[in-house]
């Protein structure tokens, strides 16, 4: 049975697929593009004219911020309209709610305070338009975020909200919403998401396993990049792992899981998942891939199943065909039963004379000559880097002391590499 608010819902789909039709109708060869406004300035995914999101909009926003802040009560408040409201929308979330909080306080943050350059703003929210096909967001949900945000915003801030400070969030929100939904639009001929079989299972330790997945369709990812990874016992819970290997003519993806809190995804990957099961990816992102002509040394940094992506970048060395630059790989572990990949890593040491791969161990000693303590105190100790290509991956304070020594120790940050540095994920 309908109700005013579905009829309400329905029309605002109905609207906005008749203008998407419209506009391809009038321009049928061209294809959609995605466009990175510089900021200030965005235009409406609708095609109204252009708002402003500016400077004095942030300085707006950040001197009034303590009306709505901490975020939880907004954001609660924001989610429990949108599903007063439109309660179909419910259905496109997970069961747990908590992540995807986290997730939209740490995207309000980021735009609040708009610390990357215009350009990689513009690079975060197409990519995030593109991920969030695999969801089945539609152009037009958007708009029912909005009008939720607005109602959520004016009872949480009460008598001192005003019309001025409502229109600085709206610029920003309708900011970032145009280039995600460029970013869906430039990625309509791939898929929202990808099927793939678990082939192997295989647990490394209580706590961790490997997961090789064959997918059904060709996956187009560069060694050392990531995707989220959705598991039929969780649906619409979605999590981001490095892919371990580099891509493979027979599709197969690897990836290194360690559980780290109960009832999440990596719980269900980790423990209940069985060769045979069918996991969902969402499209592959990252910049922690090699160059195409390597004018550097490389100096390797790696914790935890931050050996994941490394691994890849490995695979990807040893796969060309040219003459290969210096390689070392430090790689960081509690113990020697905590270095997981030690047998693959010391057979390839052993027939690519271009590596060397140092453990180092922080908390039981390993074999003589094996340094302990931290990978951070490794590096110090060891040779001069100023002239390589650093890459590192693992927990995110450990990526942030390592670039920071190494930076310390002469080696410029742009030829230092990491993806983003995320919160650590508790599911």
């Amino acid at each position: 049975m309908s109700t005013p608010h579905g009829e309400e819902y329905y029309a605002l789909l109905a609207r906005h697929d008749a203008m998407r039709l419209r506009r391809r109708l009038l321009a049928p060869d061209r294809a959609p593009a995605p466009r990175t406004p510089a900021l200030p300035g965005a235009g409406r995914p609708d095609g109204t004219p252009k708002q402003r999101y500016d400077r004095d909009d942030q300085a707006l926003i950040a001197r009034q911020l303590h009306l709505v802040t901490p975020f939880d009560g907004l954001i609660g408040h924001l989610y429990e309209v949108m599903f007063r409201r439109w309660p179909y929308l419910r259905s496109l979330f997970p069961e747990s709610m908590e992540f995807q909080r986290r997730h939209l306080a740490h995207i309000f943050r980021y735009l609040i305070e708009a610390p990357d350059s215009p350009e990689a703003m513009a690079a975060t929210f197409t990519r995030l338009g593109r991920d969030h096909r695999k969801l089945g967001v539609r152009p037009v949900h958007y708009e029912t975020f909005e009008v939720s945000l607005c109602q959520a915003l004016r009872a949480c801030a009460g008598p001192e909200w005003t019309p001025e400070l409502e229109q600085a969030w709206t610029r920003m929100l309708r900011f970032a919403v145009d280039l995600m939904v460029a970013g869906a639009e430039a990625a309509l001929t791939e898929p929202p998401a990808w099927e793939g079989e678990v082939v192997e299972h295989e647990r490394r330790a209580g706590d961790l396993a490997v997961l090789r997945v064959r997918t059904h369709e060709a996956y187009p990812y560069r060694a050392g990049q990531f995707g989220a990874v959705s598991s039929p016992l969780l649906p619409h819970a979605w999590r981001q792992y490095s892919i371990a290997c580099a891509p493979r003519a027979d599709q197969v993806l690897e990836f290194h899981v360690r559980r780290t809190g109960p009832g999440g995804v990596s719980e269900a990957l980790v423990d209940r998942t069985r060769v045979g099961d069918v996991l969902r990816l969402g499209p592959p992102a990252g910049a922690f891939t090699l160059d195409g002509d390597l004018t550097h040394d490389l100096l390797l940094v790696a914790g935890g199943t931050g050996l994941a992506p490394v691994k890849a970048l490995l695979e990807d060395l040893a796969a060309r065909r040219q003459g290969h630059r210096r390689v070392d790989l430090y790689v960081g572990a509690r113990s020697p039963a905590d270095l997981y990949e030690a047998r693959w890593l010391a057979d390839l040491e052993s027939r690519r004379p271009w590596l060397r791969v140092v453990p180092v161990f922080s908390r039981e000693p390993g074999p003589a000559g094996t340094p302990v303590g931290t990978v951070v105190d490794a590096l110090r100790e060891q040779d001069d880097w100023s002239e390589r290509l650093a890459y590192v991956s693992g927990p995110p304070r450990m990526v942030a002391a390592t670039v920071a020594r190494l930076t310390a120790l002469g080696l410029p940050a742009d030829h230092i590499r990491h993806d983003p540095v995320r919160a650590t994920e508790t599911s």
